[in-house]
């Protein structure tokens, strides 16, 4: 695709701060969800000073080569929670959950060994374009049922904790967001173009504000989508609650047996994540033209990933991964910029600290995130898709991969063992290699035969 800015350019000051908030809003909601639903006392603010921290590592090892922010890892939620359920104390689980990060960081960078030495030709035989187009489009796809389930939502919640909004305001408010955004990147000037996410944001939350003051002067509930209290207690300035604090008080409890079970907890699951790893890179490769696992290579990612998700577990406990809906920011925009993935870092870092900034970015409603979601992962799904269309999927060996990896990714395939559990992305990732191996292998003995 043509790229406003590509890896290399340097956007203006003015501009880049722009760019590096509208990065922000794009992976706010993710980066902020995984603590709020570990819970334990978590931190959103720790969470996002760490995705920070955690970006500019991966920045450093890629060689500022790769436009993309890392974020907090979805991945790792049930290993986060298993290591705060085999603590004898709140201190002991964040120790747990620091400790885990490092054990899925040496399996990044044991791989990232591995590839240094053998090379990466072996992931293109493994996983070629049949195989790697549809997982990217899972990728997206799996995450279309949050899209669609936050366009009815808002942010004022009933004593229940359910959203008091009318789903249908909470929509036109999605769909206000959803419609900006997609006119002001197809028909956009100049600034307008570049920076559809921040406008179409603004604009669904203006429409929701209208909503909530109207239903707060009528005292009607179904209106109110923004939680305007949260600000009636907000500091202006305050020190996130770094997890490291936490763990040292609790590294004293720490014995063989709980830190078997973290490192069973998190270990499986680092290698499941490896392979969302490499379906993230091909995409991101596909979105800016150079192929990322050669230059900057495999191993350089794994380890920028590895040790970046060590960096950000320590200050905000959440493991971090490469973050689609960056990708999809830097596709709909055509902004490949590595310096406003490293502005965004540093503002994610900074704004940590400043209430009324975490504050406004927190009251957001989920409709309107949801708008902006349904074009972010739209993006992904359909980034998937072009990957296959120099296929043939008149073969049937290619069909029945597509096939496969599709139906099983869309139909929600997750395999569980213990406290491991395969995503329907990695379950279809991994039979659309097993099927293709097996297809492929058959092929080979017939044209032996012929």
């Amino acid at each position: 695709m043509n790229l406003v800015y590509n890896i290399k350019d340097k956007p203006k000051f003015g501009q880049l701060i722009v760019f590096a908030f509208q990065q922000l809003l794009a992976i706010l909601a993710a980066t902020i969800a995984v603590p709020t639903i570990v819970g334990n006392g978590m931190s959103q603010s720790a969470a996002l000073f760490g995705a920070g921290v955690g970006t500019i590592v991966y920045l450093l090892f890629t060689k500022f080569k790769s436009p993309v922010f890392l974020g907090s890892s979805f991945a790792f939620i049930s290993s986060m929670l298993a290591a705060f359920a085999g603590a004898v104390s709140a201190e002991a689980g964040y120790a747990g959950i620091i400790l885990g990060a490092l054990f899925a960081g040496l399996v990044y960078v044991i791989i990232a060994l591995i590839v240094k030495f053998a090379g990466v030709a072996w992931i293109d035989k493994l996983m070629p374009a049949v195989v790697i187009g549809p997982t990217v489009s899972i990728i997206g796809l799996s995450l279309a049922g949050n899209a669609v389930g936050d366009l009815t939502v808002g942010k004022v919640l009933d004593p229940e904790g359910a959203s008091t909004a009318n789903p249908h305001i909470a929509l036109i408010c999605g769909l206000v967001t959803l419609f900006v955004v997609m006119i002001c990147s197809v028909y956009g000037k100049k600034m307008t173009k570049l920076i559809p996410f921040i406008i179409g944001i603004l604009a669904g939350y203006a429409v929701a504000a209208v909503f909530t003051l109207i239903g707060i002067k009528t005292n009607n509930a179904s209106l109110q989508i923004i939680d305007f209290s949260v600000f009636s207690n907000m500091k202006i300035f305050s020190v996130p609650d770094f997890s490291f604090i936490m763990a040292a008080k609790g590294i004293s409890a720490l014995n063989a047996k709980y830190i078997a079970t973290v490192a069973i907890a998190y270990v499986p699951v680092a290698f499941v994540v490896f392979a969302e790893h490499i379906a993230d890179h091909k995409n991101l490769s596909s979105v800016i033209g150079q192929e990322l696992l050669k230059d900057p290579g495999l191993h350089n990612t794994l380890l920028g990933d590895g040790v970046g998700s060590m960096a950000g577990a320590f200050f905000g406990g959440c493991p971090n991964t490469t973050y689609g809906e960056s990708v999809g920011c830097v596709a709909i925009t055509g902004n490949a910029s590595v310096v406003t993935i490293l502005a965004t870092a540093v503002m994610a870092m900074i704004i940590s600290f400043f209430g009324p900034f975490v504050t406004f970015l927190s009251t957001i409603p989920n409709c309107v995130m949801g708008g902006v979601c349904v074009t972010l992962y739209g993006f992904i799904a359909v980034s998937g898709l072009k990957m296959i269309q120099s296929v043939d999927l008149g073969d049937n060996k290619n069909l029945f991969v597509v096939a496969v990896i599709l139906i099983c990714g869309i139909g929600g395939l997750v395999i569980s063992f213990g406290q491991v559990t395969l995503t329907e992305v990695a379950c279809a990732l991994i039979l659309g290699i097993i099927t293709n191996l097996v297809l492929s292998a058959g092929g080979k003995k017939d044209k032996k035969a012929e």
